[in-house]
């Protein structure tokens, strides 16, 4: 996994909205158009539009086009790519002595 601040940070960033886990969730069942999404989150569309940038940018999700309409998708890869990254960013390192001297 390469060490890229701007592209981690990105990870994080589509986690830490509410309307954004809500879209995570509600892509755990399957692929859904854009105009699903609209339908449920009662939202509008630049909004959403918004968010899904976000979500994309971040590689968790992943986007068509069909006719005028996009239709997202959790991508498995990003999402083992946040998997990971959560893990390695949180693992304790032992590194000699810490103490300030």
């Amino acid at each position: 996994m390469k060490n890229n601040y701007e592209d981690n940070a990105k990870v994080f960033k589509a986690f830490c909205d509410v309307n954004r886990l809500m879209i995570l969730e509600m892509l755990q069942s399957g692929e859904k158009c854009a105009c699903v999404i609209l339908e449920k989150m009662q939202i509008v569309q630049s909004t959403l539009s918004h968010h899904m940038k976000i979500l994309v940018d971040s590689g968790i999700v992943a986007a068509r086009k069909e006719g005028k309409w996009t239709h997202y998708s959790l991508s498995e890869a990003g999402a083992l790519n946040a998997k990971e990254l959560l893990v390695k960013l949180t693992a304790i390192k032992i590194e000699g002595d810490s103490k300030c001297k």
